[in-house]
């Protein structure tokens, strides 16, 4: 059976969680994932740890927060297409992310091959 477009959002945000407590050793606040055409978008709340805020009152630590929870996540981009593609099917051309040190939320953005938007309104 077909999951709805809904059904899918909400698997893919369990499955980022988990992702996250298994690979970084701990999730973030919430996850919410939305299907928008031939994109994946998840924002995730509560990335950055107290300490991490207190390193980020420098330009310096702010960029170097930034660049190493970068390198976390590109270190487990395989991991993350493979969770988009177990769930909808659909094939991963791309992979983009970025987080806000000021509210600690990270975007990731993935770019499918299809309109999954469209083919789970069949």
């Amino acid at each position: 059976m077909k999951m709805t477009k809904g059904e899918l959002e909400a698997q893919i945000s369990k499955s980022i969680t988990q992702w996250e407590k298994d690979f970084l050793g701990r999730g973030s606040l919430s996850v919410k994932s939305d299907i928008l055409r031939d994109m994946v978008i998840i924002s995730l709340q509560g990335i950055l740890t107290p300490a991490e805020y207190r390193v980020c009152e420098t330009n310096e630590g702010l960029l170097n927060i930034k660049r190493t929870r970068s390198e976390l996540v590109e270190s487990g981009e395989q991991d993350l297409k493979q969770i988009i593609v177990n769930i909808t099917g659909v094939k991963v051309i791309s992979l983009h992310s970025d987080l806000s040190t000021e509210t600690g939320e990270r975007i990731i953005v993935f770019k499918l091959e299809d309109n999954l938007e469209k083919l789970s309104h069949k």
